[in-house]
């Protein structure tokens, strides 16, 4: 069944205006997997569009509903913030309590301070960290996503060619070119080539900034730890961009979960509950450079400040820490992700449609290639016709997903997981029909 057939007048009428007012009728760079729909509204799992198709959601919300839709613990503190106020331009205890629980929890985390996004949040710990070094340059890792900052949209997920190492290949136009020279690239997973590029540019390096698993790219053995390594060696620090890993693959994140600690660390979006929430935690010397008294001395790092550490987000990020904190949060998450992950290589593989499915269980992607992508590089080998294909079919099938990341929450009951793993069997078996 078409799932754009089941597109009701109210829902029509809406498309059409949004596609007067809105560039491509979407609120942001990524439409849904078969074109534009409407969300009306979302519960647990599941996500409703505005014809009141029911979807079992796997975007959630870019990730960021780690205990899926309107999780009622997480609806209760937030109206209760609702009512004590929403903004006091000044420190509220909603985020001093969520500090507290953001350094007992983050290996890495001596003292924590807030921005509005992960995006601003990965703005902010490159200030630092070339405040700290007084020099400019990052290096960053090809295919990584560090948000939509200039500085970040450089060689990103949505690249489509393999860049001349270490220059980077800008992500937007509108980018000053100076940018591009503050930036150098490294391919993921290749210690050799990133040790190179260190060696020869050092002195001018300020930080290495990494995702830990990369989209959904697992770090090949010993490469954390060699990039631990290199920038000890050289003075260099070292963020992890943990927007997506944090708290999701483990209570400490990724620096808990392979056991490696970075200077500094980006989290919010996966414990926000779909608020709008960035936070840089890290070493005292760095995350103190935002301290205004340091005004006026040349080593003052200016933070953002309208809505950084919102009452109403930190409420909902202690509510999220407080579910994640009870028995088996995690495990069901991990549980959950492992029985997706085990039924979409059972059901493709008996259909003879090779993939390969990458990640951690708790969010995973699936590429339709014969080789194991390690690298974004080879990322780009895989078939992005049948990757496409695969999405709209899931569609059609009530199951809302990106192939590329998976984002499995705590809500994912035993029925969307039944409903998904049954669209699988179904999807792996029409593409073998139409390749016969």
């Amino acid at each position: 069944m078409d799932s754009r057939k089941r597109q009701q007048p109210r829902e029509t009428e809406l498309l059409a205006t949004a596609r007067k007012l809105l560039p491509a009728a979407i609120t942001g760079p990524s439409a849904a997997p078969a074109g534009p729909l409407t969300a009306a509204h979302g519960s647990a799992g599941r996500l409703v569009d505005g014809s009141d198709n029911s979807f079992v959601d796997y975007c959630m919300g870019s990730g960021s509903l780690l205990l899926g839709h309107c999780h009622p613990a997480v609806t209760e503190a937030v109206t209760a913030q609702l009512a004590r106020g929403t903004n006091f331009r000044v420190t509220s205890e909603p985020a001093v309590r969520l500090a507290e629980r953001i350094v007992a929890a983050v290996p890495c985390a001596e003292q924590a301070c807030f921005t509005a996004s992960g995006s601003d949040a990965i703005s902010l710990a490159m200030r630092m960290v070339r405040a700290r070094r007084r020099c400019d340059k990052i290096l960053k890792f090809e295919g990584a996503s560090h948000g939509t900052g200039d500085y970040a949209l450089m060689s990103n997920h949505r690249s489509y060619v393999v860049g001349d190492y270490p220059r980077p290949v800008p992500n937007s136009a509108g980018i000053p070119r100076s940018v591009e020279d503050s930036i150098l690239v490294a391919p993921f997973n290749d210690l050799e080539a990133t040790t190179k590029i260190v060696e020869r540019h050092h002195d001018d390096i300020a930080a290495i900034i990494v995702e830990p698993v990369q989209r959904t790219i697992a770090p090949v053995a010993g490469f954390l730890e060699g990039l631990r390594q290199l920038t000890s060696r050289y003075d260099i620090l070292l963020i992890f961009d943990e927007n997506v890993t944090g708290f999701r693959i483990a209570p400490g994140g990724a620096q808990q979960r392979f056991g490696i600690t970075p200077d500094l660390c980006t989290l919010g979006p996966s414990i926000s509950s779909g608020l709008p929430l960035g936070i840089v935690c890290g070493r005292t010397d760095v995350i103190s450079m935002v301290d205004p008294a340091r005004y006026g001395h040349g080593d003052y790092v200016m933070q953002p400040a309208r809505f950084a550490g919102s009452p109403l987000s930190c409420a909902a990020a202690l509510a999220t820490l407080d579910v994640l904190g009870t028995s088996g949060a995690h495990e069901r998450l991990l549980e959950s992700g492992q029985r997706l992950v085990d039924g979409a290589r059972r059901s493709f593989a008996q259909a003879g449609i090779p993939i390969q499915i990458t990640g951690e269980p708790q969010a995973f992607g699936v590429w339709f290639t014969t080789e194991d992508p390690t690298s974004f590089h080879s990322t780009l080998l895989a078939d992005d016709d049948l990757a496409q294909r695969f999405s709209v079919d899931l569609l059609d099938r009530g199951v809302f997903a990106a192939p590329e990341m998976f984002f499995v929450s705590t809500a994912h009951d035993d029925a969307d997981i039944e409903t998904t793993l049954a669209a699988f069997d179904a999807i792996a078996a029409q593409m073998a029909g139409a390749t016969t």
